[in-house]
This record gives structure tokens, sequence and C-alpha cells, in this order.
């Protein structure tokens, strides 16, 4: 596979531990610097501050080297029109479900420390929560939400908007959904840093596979990932702790590596411009849970890897991966049993809350019930709103807050 992107490095740094993510104020930035047990019977019943002033950001990117005349030929309109059918799909095309994700293991770390949230974004508008370096973006609908819209041409070379720090935590995950009209999943680059001593930059080549560490990585085959799956969202999660690192892409782990070498500044998103492309949904969390240790040393596992539908109880595909770390720790010891307890943020009606967080309760024992555990072993409660861990005043916080804890009982 050969790399298209030459690595572009930025100096910014994100929240670190303790510190709550939070957009700045851009006047300001001149100022301031994370598996396989589960039933083959199973239903779809699972993130050195900024130092340099805004004007001088584009200086400290290099000029993106591209030969546009050695892109690949143009997208056929016709046949992208006809893929966008797939835009919510997995692999071969077909419909993301529990089941596909069943050996699924990736689990986010245990404190968000950025979400992008573009609800209320006004399309045409670069989204406030990143810094654009270099290149274009904004707000689009595309399939009935917002989401960030790189069109062709320069591309855009982006960063979350966060808390000035030193580094990113040895222990960090990055979560996104991507699609271009091309290949689905092509032509970009995650990179951690400006400088020497920085963690090599991840790039998802031209539609083929990927090149990290180990050099290039071919998708396995069952992920169908080129010109006859464009405008197909693809869920991309990266797991770092210290010198190892893991990639997944929809429900398959594509690499796996222990070589990493140096520190993460930061988490820069470098897409190139050979053909239109979309991003949502990024989230960066801090840590990552050991469950195994957790629940001998505390009462209780708070985790954020289960993911509902906004507004429901319907379980995402991603979920799998904690849920199944929660499935092989009650195969492990029958004697354990857990209070599935659900929690919300506050936006919308405290009764409504109460409600909806019981329903994503009973929705996490129904799946784990469905995988083969005694009913008897669980129970269930929705707390809605009313027993927040973080501030509801930053989309951080109120991601924080949107969790389900297994308490011992």
């Amino acid at each position: 596979m050969k790399k298209i992107l030459i690595p572009v490095s930025i100096c910014f740094c994100l929240a670190v531990f303790n510190a709550q993510a939070q957009v700045n104020d851009p006047n300001q930035v001149a100022k301031d610097a994370t598996t396989n047990h589960a039933n083959n019977d199973m239903d779809n019943a699972a993130d050195n501050g900024l130092n340099k002033a805004e004007q001088g950001i584009s200086n400290l990117f290099k000029k993106k080297n591209k030969d546009k005349k050695q892109a690949t030929s143009s997208t056929n309109t016709q046949q992208s029109s006809q893929n966008s059918q797939n835009s919510n799909s997995g692999s071969s095309g077909q419909p993301a479900s529990l089941k596909t994700y069943s050996n699924y293991d990736f689990v986010p770390g245990d404190k968000i420390i950025f979400v992008s949230q573009l609800t209320d974004e006004k399309t045409g508008e670069i989204p406030s929560q990143f810094i654009l370096a270099e290149g274009q973006m904004d707000i689009q609908s595309e399939d009935g939400q917002n989401v960030i819209h790189v069109p062709k041409g320069d591309g855009a070379t982006f960063t979350p908007r966060m808390t000035s720090q030193a580094y990113m935590p040895d222990q960090f995950t990055v979560e996104f959904d991507f699609k271009n009209e091309r290949f689905g999943l092509a032509h970009v680059n995650i990179n951690f840093g400006q400088g020497d001593g920085m963690i090599k930059e991840i790039n998802f080549g031209n539609g083929d596979g990927l090149a990290w560490t180990t050099g290039d990585v071919a998708y396995p085959d069952q992920l169908q990932v080129g010109t006859d799956q464009a405008m197909t969202w693809h869920h991309i999660a990266i797991a770092i702790n210290k010198n190892a690192g893991k990639i997944y892409i929809d429900q398959f782990r594509v690499a796996n590596v222990n070589n990493l070498e140096g520190k993460a500044k930061s988490v820069n998103f470098v897409i190139a411009g050979y053909e239109t492309s979309f991003i949502k949904n990024i989230r960066i969390a801090a840590g990552g849970i050991d469950i195994y240790k957790k629940i001998t040393t505390d009462a209780k596992i708070i985790t954020h890897g289960i993911l509902f539908d906004v507004d429901k109880s319907t379980l995402k595909p991603e979920s799998m991966g904690t849920i199944n770390q929660i499935y092989n720790l009650l195969k492990q010891d029958a004697s354990l049993k857990f209070e599935i307890d659900g929690h919300t943020d506050n936006s919308g009606n405290s009764q409504h809350n109460i409600q909806l967080s019981q329903q994503r309760a009973d929705a996490v024992k129904a799946q784990l019930v469905s995988m083969g555990i005694d009913a008897s072993r669980l129970s269930t409660k929705g707390f809605g709103d009313t027993k927040p861990i973080s501030d509801n005043n930053t989309p951080e916080g109120k991601e924080n807050n949107r969790r389900v804890e297994f308490v011992k009982i």
C-alpha cells in the first residue's frame, strides 16, 4: 500500500487526568497552551498548551505535499449515489448489529476529555469545538444529523479545541465515525503532535489498508472498504497504552502493536482532499478500565462504553466491547451478581430521563441474559439525572454523566 500523505504535525495538547475538557475562547489562545465469549444465538437484544497565537497556527504545520496528478480517478457519481444507501452499514454493506460485534473487545477510557457536539452548530460554519489549522471544513447535514464536512480540494487539518496541557496521558482512547465519497475509509491521518519524540502517526491509505509502526497492514477480507463501498460510515477506535496500541475498524481489530515510542501531545486529524469526506462522533477518553481489578477493589464498575441511540434504549453495536468484558466476569465468577444502574445527563425532562435510564439498564440486562447469564443474577434501576458524577455544563461533563454502572450485590 502506498502512503499518500506526508506526516503533518500539530503542536496542541489535550486535557490530562483531572483537567476538564472545555472550549477555549479563540482570543485567549495567544495567552494559554482504551471478547470473545458472546453467544452465537444472541439477538439484536451494546482527546504544552497552545504556545502560539491563532494567527501563527498555520506556521506550525508542514505543507501537505500532494501531487494531484497521481491521485486515483474521480468518483463515479452514479455508483456513489447508489452506495450512499449503505451509509449506516457495517462490513459487506450490511447493517451493523450486536451479533456482528460479538467478538469486539475495545473499551473506551474511563474519563471523557473531549466529545464533539455538533447538534447546535450552524451549517456552513467551521465547528466551534475545533481549531482549523489548514484547508477547509464546515458543518453540513448528512443522514439527518450535523457532521463535519471536508470538501474535495485542499483537505483539512484540525484538532479539538481543549484545555491546554503538556501531554496526553500514557493511556487514552480515540473514537470517531468516518466516510468519504470514493473509498468509504481512506486518505485520513491521525497524528499525535509536532516534533521529535511523538508517537508515530496512523495513516489510513487508499482503501486497502493502513500503515503504522509495523508498516502496511491490509484490511481483513470481510471488511469491505473500497470503491464498491463508497459513502459507508465506518467506526474507528484507537487505544494507546504506553508502548502498546490497537486500531479497530467497525467490529474488526485491524492492528495490534507493542513497539510505540514517544509521547502524544495531542490528537490531530489530517484529511486529504482527494475526495469529499465526512466525520462525526469524535470522542477522546483518558485512562482505561481494568474491570477484573475494579471488581476486587471497588463496589461498582462505572462504564462509558455502553452506548445507545439518541433518546432511545437501543444498544449501539460498539457497546459489545464493554458488555463482553462484563459477560466474561460473570462467567468466571458464578457467585457474582450485579445491579445494573442507568444514568443520563440533565437534558430534557427529569421524569423522562428516569424512564429512559431504566429502559437502558433493562436493555443491558436483556443482552447479557441473551448471552447466557442467569437473569436472577442481574437487577436493574434507572436513576435518570439524579446522580451526576461530572458537571452538566460542558459536552464532556454530560458525556461522563451518561453512563451504565454495575454495582455488586
